[in-house]
């Protein structure tokens, strides 16, 4: 029999996905059991699909495509909404609550309003939510224009078509989302083994859960389209089993075969030089400040994730990251020397569909916010199928 649940689809930043209010959905056990939730999830965007395309949901058949979010009026003091995000399998009947997701967050606010879970007045707004998945805190400033969130602006989102309005993600103590703090194990960068090599990577904790990687330890210029990197497997299974140790290295869990899906992600890295994006415009080596592949459940990301992209900020304020090396060492004028070289607080990342620029404050050795702007729109209100 076929039942039809409230949801609204809605395009964050370069994902779209799924939100449902918490009330439409069949409240949680005391033990926080989401079972019933996981079924509603998996069947409305069509997983398991072995056929990697979710014809049968609404899933688009990638990572980035086939997300939900839980969104409810907050009862904490200071808050307005809570929210939880879920990363749902596409091959797989499963929905992973591990980490949080930037771009969908941009999404939380317009969602909100346009279901009547908060209001405001015309104009600029700034709205406190709380993300379970992290237990952190993120601030939104976005327009408001007849009570919903403005879609009209000049802002321009590699790997989004037109123009949309500004949406700032600001994430205030963002060190620690699912680990032991912004340096995991306390260290820079250090030596990790994956396939019988080893390999010298930074693991960073701001936001999200990430693994950074230079191209050349893995056979990769840092130039590859998404495509042209998931068909190289071997590099992708060197970075399969480097994120696997570096996950239990970073305490997110006890054994290489118990990785979250979500977390934590890979960035693989290099040195700004020309690249020809998704769009057939090729980018300039000064219009950059590096180069960023990022890998985020088995596939490369056309863009890059919203949390990803603002751990990398924070990375590149990090004295001695392999992010922080590059930059400094790719600055014009700089030597070898790269120590007196500084990094500002916004970094523009060169994703295959165009540059990302991302902010990081670090003040008395930690990062203290990370922020970024993404665009958001409500695409569509209704109800989605579900069999029991």
């Amino acid at each position: 029999m076929t039942r039809w649940v409230d949801a609204t689809f809605v395009r964050g930043g370069t994902s779209k996905g799924l939100f449902f209010s918490e009330s439409a959905l069949p409240s949680l056990n005391a033990d926080g059991d989401t079972a019933e939730w996981d079924t509603i999830f998996c069947q409305a965007m069509g997983s398991p699909d072995p056929f990697g395309r979710q014809l049968d949901g609404m899933g688009g058949g990638i990572s980035s495509l086939s997300k939900i979010v839980v969104v409810a009026a907050s009862a904490r003091d200071g808050v307005d909404l809570d929210y939880t995000f879920g990363q749902v399998s596409v091959t797989e009947a499963a929905v992973d609550y591990s980490g949080n997701c930037g771009n969908l967050s941009s999404g939380v606010v317009p969602f909100a309003l346009s279901e009547g879970l908060i209001t405001a007045a015309d104009g600029w707004n700034v709205f406190r939510l709380f993300n379970t998945n992290t237990q952190k805190l993120v601030d939104v400033g976005l327009g408001v224009v007849d009570g919903q969130a403005d879609v009209t602006g000049d802002l321009v989102l590699p790997g989004v078509s037109g123009t949309g309005a500004p949406l700032e993600l600001i994430y205030p103590d963002p060190a620690g989302s699912r680990t032991a703090g912004l340096l995991p194990t306390g260290k820079a960068a250090e030596s990790i083994t994956a396939g019988g090599a080893m390999f010298e990577v930074s693991l960073v904790d701001a936001t999200l859960p990430v693994v950074i990687v230079p191209g050349a330890a893995i056979g990769l210029k840092g130039t590859e389209s998404p495509e042209e990197i998931d068909a190289n497997k071997h590099a992708m299974g060197m970075i399969a089993k480097l994120r696997r140790n570096a996950a239990v290295r970073m305490g997110l869990c006890e054994s290489p075969e118990e990785a979250p899906d979500v977390v934590p992600k890979v960035a693989v890295v290099a040195a700004p030089q020309p690249t020809r994006l998704l769009d057939g415009t090729t980018l300039a080596v000064e219009e950059t400040d590096l180069l960023v592949r990022m890998i985020s459940m088995g596939q490369t990301h056309k863009a890059v994730p919203g949390t990803g992209a603002m751990c990398l900020a924070a990375a590149a304020q990090i004295p001695d990251t392999i992010i922080n090396r590059i930059i400094r060492r790719s600055r014009p004028g700089s030597d070898t020397g790269y120590e007196d070289k500084n990094v500002g607080p916004e970094v523009r990342l060169a994703t295959p569909s165009g540059v990302v620029t991302a902010g990081a404050v670090f003040d008395a050795d930690t990062v203290t916010a990370t922020s970024l702007f993404r665009t958001a729109r409500v695409l569509m209100r209704g109800q989605v199928a579900v069999t029991d």
